[in-house]
């Protein structure tokens, strides 16, 4: 009922004992608390907030648009829902290194299990398009210093992720991985990777965890779990699948409604009002007042 039980605390613990398992562990992207709780009922090891996810819900473009306040609000929102550790995208971390350093505090605030930082300029775009642009060495580390200091909890996972490959090649993101480690990385994320050769090149480089993005339409091939486990990947996320399928839906149904006069086309595809309220755990509020759910569903629905 209401929110998790488990602590911020031991979700992080948790994260950390998944990172060191040996076995990859995949982070679908929750769109909204709900659909955490989704991810969490169907057996994932964590969840995953994609800033992507965060602006494209407020009908914004992934171009650093959004603020802290509402990528900590709204990730704690959906944090707080789930038993799973969350990791979070902080973007460019939200301006220097000083306001790296909150965006570390409030985020843990926040309940996340961690989060990353990129090596972008702000104005910052998706990590999959053309015509990106890297910061130098010294400022890229200097975020991630200021993240690792500021942290107060040393289980709070400080992610690094770094979009030089498409700027400078692989061999600079090798490069730049070391030094990110070197300045407190717990872990690193190699934006945009475009083969599993190259994914094994980072590995060879760091020996910290890595994170695999398996976005659809992106650069990476849709590598299965096997796969990128193969090469020495502890983590893969899949951070706009969700919204998109969803979004995906929702089209269909509109046009359907709209060309038909009716719904009743889609309806065999929905989330069953039964589904819906197992889901939001009436039954849980029921057993604090007898009054919530005091009649039945009907079958179909």
């Amino acid at each position: 009922m209401l929110y998790s039980t488990t602590t911020p605390e031991q979700k992080r613990v948790r994260f950390r004992e998944v990172l060191a398992s040996g076995t990859i562990a995949q982070f679908p992207g929750a769109f909204n608390p709900l659909s955490a709780r989704l991810i969490q009922e169907k057996g994932f090891a964590g969840v995953y907030i994609s800033g992507a996810v965060l602006a494209n819900d407020l009908g914004l473009p992934d171009i650093g648009l959004t603020t802290l306040t509402e990528v900590a609000t709204r990730a704690g929102q959906i944090a707080r829902m789930t038993d799973l550790p969350a990791i979070v995208d902080a973007d460019t971390g939200f301006g220097e290194p000083m306001n790296v350093a909150r965006t570390v505090q409030e985020l843990e605030n926040a309940g996340l299990a961690g989060l990353h930082i990129e090596d972008q300029f702000n104005p910052k775009r998706c990590g999959h398009l053309d015509g990106k642009n890297v910061v130098d060495l010294d400022t890229a580390t200097k975020r991630i210093r200021a993240a690792a200091d500021a942290r107060r909890d040393p289980n709070f996972l400080i992610m690094a992720r770094t979009d030089i490959r498409a700027v400078d090649g692989l061999q600079a993101a090798q490069d730049r991985a070391k030094a990110l480690v070197d300045a407190g990385a717990d872990a690193i994320f190699p934006e945009a990777m475009a083969s599993l050769a190259e994914f094994q090149a980072i590995r060879d480089a760091v020996d910290v965890p890595i994170l695999a993005n398996m976005t659809e339409f992106g650069k990476s091939a849709l590598f299965t779990v096997d796969q990128l486990q193969d090469v020495g990947i502890n983590m893969v996320i899949y951070p706009v699948t969700l919204l998109r399928s969803a979004m995906g839906a929702a089209e269909r149904t509109l046009d359907s409604i709209k060309s038909d006069g009716t719904q009743e086309a889609q309806v065999g595809g929905m989330l069953t009002r039964a589904r819906l309220y197992e889901l939001v755990d009436y039954e849980g509020y029921n057993r604090f007042d007898t009054g919530v759910f005091n009649f039945q569903v009907p079958g179909k629905y």
